[in-house]
C-alpha cells in the first residue's frame, strides 16, 4: 500500500514556509493524539503519520530529499542507498522529540531539543546595551570614553557559587542529579528539565545570605570605551564578558555600546564625506579671490574662488574628510560657496551699485538671468 503525501497528511502546500508547515502539524496532532482519541486505533495511526511527515518537513536536506524523490528518498537501499536510506536520514529520534518541541511548554516543559544536566550549572549573563552620544570631532578623532553601569556581578562571598560558606549544592532528589525528568503522556514518554533543579542537577541547601543564593548581586562598575576613529551613529562596539555575571558561576554577558554622533555647528556628515558652505562676498564672487575653509581635524584650507563664481558652486578638497574606519584614508571634503548679498549699505554703496547696474544693463553681466527672462518671454510672447 502506498504512503500518502506528506504535504497532504499536514494539510499543507508544498510551498509553505516552515512557520506553516509548524502550525499546520500542530493542529493536525491535536486532532489525532491519542489522549483525545482513546481507543481509537484509527486516529493513532494517523497522529504517527503526521508526526512522520513533520518529522521529515521540518528538516530542510530531508523536505528537500523529499521533494525530489517522494517516500523513495527514505525507503532502504533506495534513492539515497544503504540501509540509512537517503542520505543517512532516519527517524531515530523518535515523535516524542516533535510532539515535546511543539507542546513541550504546554506540558510543562522548557520545549525544543535542548539537553540540560549537571554541566549546565549555571546560566549565561544577559546581555546589556549603553546608549552613547559623541562629538563628531570625536567620531573623526577616535577616543577613549569612560562609563558607568549598573550590573550584576559575581557575589563576593560566595564567589558566585550562591552557597553559604563552607558549604556546597547537593544533588537534586527530584531528577537524581540527571537534570531532567520524564513525564507519561500516554502512549509516549516525553522528558523536560527538572523543575526543582532547572536543569542543573544540584540543589542548594544552604543559600548564600549575601545573594540569597543566586550568586549575583548588583553594583555600579566603572568602565573604558575605546572609541576608534570613523565611526558612525550606529556603530555597535562589543565589550565581551562586560555584560551581567552569569548565574552560579556561568559565564558573564556581552555589554553592547550603541554610538550615536551629535550634530556639528559647521559640518555636514556623507558617510565617510563632509559638507561645509562657506559664505563669499559678492564682490569677491565676481571678480575671484581667496577664502580660508574650515577642516575637520582643526586646520584651513585655502580656496581659490574663480572669477563668476556662482551661489552654490562646490569645491573638492580630497582626503580632507573623515577618518575611515580600520584605515588610514580619509574622504573628501564639499565646500560650498555661497555668495552673500550685501546689507546695511552706505550711501555711497548704493551709489556705486547703482552705477554698477547701469553698466550692466548695457555689457550683459548677467547672462543666466537674462537667458531666463528670454526663455520665459518666449514661452509667454512677451515683448
Amino acid at each position: 500500500m502506498s504512503k500518502a503525501d506528506y504535504y497532504e497528511l499536514l494539510g499543507a502546500g508544498r510551498e509553505a514556509s516552515a512557520d506553516e508547515l509548524k502550525k499546520a502539524y500542530r493542529k493536525m496532532a491535536m486532532k489525532y493524539h491519542p489522549d483525545k482519541n482513546p481507543g481509537n486505533k484509527e486516529a493513532e495511526h494517523k497522529f504517527k503519520e503526521v508526526s512522520e511527515a513533520y518529522d521529515v518537513l521540518r528538516d530542510e536536506q530531508k523536505r528537500a530529499a523529499y521533494d525530489r524523490y517522494g517516500h523513495a528518498a527514505f525507503e532502504q537501499g533506495g534513492m539515497g542507498g544503504g540501509a540509512g536510506g537517503f542520505g543517512g536520514f532516519d527517524f531515530s529520534g523518535g515523535f516524542g522529540d516533535i510532539f515535546e518541541e511543539m507542546f513541550g511548554e504546554i506540558l510543562g516543559g522548557g520545549g525544543g531539543r535542548r539537553r540540560a544536566g549537571p554541566d549546565q550549572a549555571g546560566q549565561r549573563g544577559s546581555d546589556l546595551r549603553y546608549d552613547m552620544s559623541i562629538t563628531l570631532d570625536e567620531a573623526f578623532k577616535g577616543t577613549d570614553k569612560t562609563i558607568k553601569v549598573s550590573t550584576l556581578v559575581a557575589c563576593e562571598a560566595c564567589n558566585g557559587a550562591g552557597t553559604a560558606p563552607g558549604t556546597s549544592t547537593v544533588t537534586c532528589s527530584t531528577c537524581d542529579g540527571h537534570g531532567r525528568v520524564r513525564v507519561q503522556q500516554g502512549f509516549f514518554s516525553i522528558e523536560h528539565t527538572c523543575p526543582t533543579c532547572q536543569g542543573a542537577g544540584k540543589v542548594i541547601k544552604d543559600p548564600c545570605k549575601s545573594c540569597q543564593g543566586v550568586g549575583r548581586t548588583r553594583k555600579e562598575r566603572t568602565l573604558v570605551v575605546t572609541i576608534p576613529a570613523g565611526v558612525e551613529s550606529g556603530t555597535r562596539i562589543r565589550l565581551s564578558g562586560e555584560g551581567e555575571a552569569g548565574l552560579r558561576g556561568a559565564h558573564a554577558g556581552d555589554l553592547y555600546v550603541i554610538l550615536s554622533v551629535k550634530g556639528h555647528p559647521l559640518f555636514q556628515r556623507d558617510g565617510a564625506n563632509v559638507h561645509c558652505r562657506v559664505p563669499i562676498p559678492m564682490t569677491m564672487a565676481a571678480l575671484g579671490g581667496k577664502v580660508q575653509v574650515p577642516v575637520i581635524d582643526g586646520s584651513m584650507a585655502e580656496v581659490e574662488v574663480k572669477a563668476g563664481t556662482q551661489s552654490g558652486h562646490q569645491v573638492r578638497l580630497r582626503g580632507k574628510g573623515m577618518s575611515v574606519l580600520r584605515s588610514s584614508s580619509r574622504g573628501d571634503l564639499y565646500a560650498e560657496l555661497v555668495v552673500e548679498t550685501p546689507s546695511h549699505l552706505t550711501k555711497r554703496q548704493k551709489e556705486l551699485l547703482e552705477e554698477f547696474a547701469i553698466e550692466a544693463e548695457n555689457n550683459k553681466t548677467h547672462p543666466e538671468s537674462e537667458s531666463f527672462f528670454d526663455k520665459v518671454k518666449d514661452m509667454f510672447g512677451v515683448t
